[in-house]
């Protein structure tokens, strides 16, 4: 089953970084959580640690090319 799982930071308006998770099956909408942090260095630390956890299981990096292939071959 082909499944996607990205990963973002950004800023919220209060000048908090917000870390969103969006994963499910290539072609749903899928699901999301976020997690709001005061300081930018620890959600690129969680970004980094759920980035090293989905590569073991298998997940790779695509580029922003490859994303319309992969979810609509």
């Amino acid at each position: 089953m082909a499944r996607f799982y990205a990963l973002s930071i950004e800023p919220t308006l209060f000048g908090d970084a917000c870390l969103t998770r969006r994963w499910g099956r290539i072609g749903s909408r899928g699901q999301a959580m976020t997690h709001q942090f005061e300081h930018e260095q620890d959600a690129v630390r969680l970004f980094l640690d759920l980035l090293r956890h989905k590569r073991r299981r298998g997940y790779r990096t695509l580029a922003p090319s490859d994303v319309h292939e992969a979810a609509f071959p």
